[in-house]
């Protein structure tokens, strides 16, 4: 079946390490996932709860990072011993409608995400270099190349990537620290649970609503799989053991920036009696007030850092989602650029309708937004590794499974709380008419809330067998004997380059001189787009001359061999010679193009192979 994140499956290797070195192979998807929990959609959040309460609130951020480790930990268990990411398992449980129902939410949630990254970046450059919002805004579409460039250089130089960026998060708190002096004695009384009440339960609500994202779930089940393991029980076992040490190591990382966040707002503004900052732009401003201009330059450095890393991973997450439920697959810089422009359009007009400090409620609205998703991840995950005949001997235990169970109890009842609370602020405040607020999001809520339930009540009830039809290229059939195929019409592209010497042999010794060779060549000029075959320039007048000195020294050799000349769209002209020739076999050489000049120029290899009906060989040239 296809893998999760094919193109980079299995490409770590883990094997043949021993100790130390066995150990960091598995380092790395951990480091992936805890960004998301450190974009700038928590910051709002950890800054209201030091602001208002001082380190009161600590022992909540503790109790949702411990949700998260053993969520997680459940999702990487998942990957690791099903070699499925939680979207796949969910097309294995569910009817096709279910999942597509699950991928528009879970698109839905990581379009809100990234929304959240936009503002965050956008803020940050506002703060840092005075940039305009709307203008910041617009520089996050550039992320689209950044992440193609590091998804070209594998796994590897991704995680790297996304390391430092977290370093660098982490090193300017540390910093901050030392600057804020905060109290250490008053810190550790943080950690010890107190009463919630009042404003104290709402931002508490918020730190653990917000807390374990959703599309987090479904990239850790996938980003597990990038790492080649022994498919024993001892390998398996490993596999698990190391991965929840990367995942522990990971999620106390971000424990100790969203901490650090809270403390900072704390040490900052609660002890000098600012208790009412939650706007990430007010925050910035008090700290150049109190502290100078690093404390305040640091914070902008690393809200920067934290939207940055998180949009590269919230588009790993789009990629999982979309093949895992429904077998759709699309090219990544396509995929990033329509999450991207759906994000970047609400943030668009936010700004030009209500200005840019209406950009912080825009942020909790997408915490929200998220809130509704959650369950729709965290029940099936549940489901899914409590199941002894998938899961065989690495089945989570009772213990396990009932604590999770637990957590996806309050998890659901606060994101619940957290929407009905939303929704009463509408009423109460009149911000939505009551036509759009019961004629259509209220009835969406009634929707989302049904098929919660579905999805939670049938696995307990119902077992779906894994069908074949539920893989994403179907079952292998049997190889018979093979016979050789004698192609009668065979299209050789041509592109006056050093390809045309190896199209040339290679679709020779295919047909011999028994076949017909068409040498196609296409003109990609202005002209030739417009005027086709009508064109008369320098440039058509070349090529058809050149091409029509290829097909005479083949004749020369005696083979059959034509020129044929096409216009406008290489992929689409070759295309239409074929069809029009009755060409059954197409030889092609690779241009060798590399991440932008793909990107700029286009992938011909590809938009013929989709385009013709008959085989297509890629020829690559042989280094001289």
């Amino acid at each position: 079946m296809s893998e999760s994140l094919g193109n980079v499956h299995g490409s770590v290797a883990t094997d043949g390490n021993t100790g130390w070195k066995r150990f960091l192979a598995f380092i790395g998807p951990a480091y992936l996932i805890c960004v998301g929990y450190m974009d700038p959609g928590n910051w709002a959040t950890d800054l209201a709860a030091g602001s208002q309460f001082g380190y009161r609130l600590i022992w909540v951020l503790l109790l949702s990072n411990l949700i998260a480790l053993l969520l997680q930990s459940l999702s990487a268990r998942l990957g690791i011993v099903r070699g499925l990411d939680l979207a796949q398992a969910s097309k294995h449980a569910y009817s096709r409608f279910v999942n597509f129902c699950l991928f528009i939410l879970a698109q839905i949630a990581i379009i809100a995400c990234d929304l959240a990254e936009i503002i965050g970046m956008a803020i940050g450059l506002n703060l840092l270099f005075g940039l305009p919002l709307v203008w910041g805004i617009s520089i996050t579409m550039l992320d689209t190349l950044l992440l193609l460039f590091l998804m070209n250089k594998g796994m590897r130089k991704l995680e790297s990537f996304i390391v430092s960026l977290i370093f660098i998060v982490g090193f300017s708190f540390l910093i901050e620290m030392f600057i804020a002096k905060p109290d250490i004695v008053e810190i550790g009384k943080g950690f010890l649970p107190n009463e919630l009440t009042g404003n104290a339960l709402y931002i508490a609500i918020g730190i653990i609503g917000a807390t374990v994202m959703p599309h987090n779930l479904y990239l850790h089940s996938s980003l597990v799989q990038t790492r080649k393991i022994e498919r024993t029980e001892k390998g398996i076992r490993n596999a698990i053991k190391y991965n929840l040490w990367d995942t522990t190591i990971a999620l106390n990382l971000a424990f100790f920036v969203n901490a650090a966040i809270l403390i900072l707002a704390a040490s900052a503004f609660f002890r000098n009696g600012y208790h009412q900052i939650a706007e990430i732009q007010d925050a910035y401003k008090l700290l150049s007030k109190i502290f100078g201009n690093m404390a305040p330059t640091l914070f902008a450095i690393a809200l920067i850092a934290a939207g940055q890393s998180s949009t590269i991973t919230g588009t790993l997450a789009g990629q999982i989602v979309m093949e895992g439920h429904i077998n759709l697959r699309v090219a990544p810089w396509l995929r990033r650029l329509l999450t991207r422009m759906l994000a970047i359009i609400p943030a668009y007009l936010t700004l030009i309708y209500v200005g840019g400090d209406a950009l912080g409620h825009l942020l909790v609205l997408s915490q929200v937004v998220l809130s509704l998703q959650l369950g729709f991840a965290v029940i099936p995950l549940i489901h899914f590794t409590s199941d002894r005949a998938r899961m065989g001997k690495f089945v989570i235990g009772p213990w396990i499974k009932g604590l999770a169970w637990v957590f996806a109890a309050l998890i659901i009842a606060l994101n619940v709380q957290l929407v009905v609370q939303e929704v009463e602020g509408w009423v109460t405040s009149g911000a939505v008419s009551p036509i759009v607020l019961y004629g259509l999001i209220m009835p969406v809520i009634i929707a989302i809330a049904l098929l919660l339930f579905y999805v939670t009540i049938r696995p307990l009830l119902f077992r779906t067998p894994d069908k074949a039809n539920d893989v994403p290229h179907g079952i292998a059939s049997a190889v018979h004997e093979i016979e050789r195929i004698n192609y009668k019409h065979i299209g050789i592209a041509i592109d006056f380059s050093k390809n045309d010497w190896e199209s040339i042999r290679h679709g020779v010794m295919e047909g011999g001189k028994n076949a017909r060779y068409t040498l196609m060549h296409v003109v990609e000029t202005a002209g030739a787009r417009y005027h086709g075959t009508q064109v008369m320039d320098m440039e058509t007048q070349s090529d058809a001359d050149n091409l029509q000195k290829y097909a005479d020294e083949i004749r020369s050799l005696g083979y059959d061999a034509y020129a044929h000349i096409g216009y406008g769209s290489t992929g689409t002209a070759i295309a239409e010679i074929v069809k029009e020739e009755g060409i059954d076999f197409v030889v092609m050489g690779s241009h060798g193009h590399k991440f932008l000049k793909d990107l700029i120029f286009g992938t011909t290899v590809n938009d013929v192979r989709h385009k013709v009906n008959v085989p297509v060989l890629i020829v690559k040239p042989q280094p001289k």
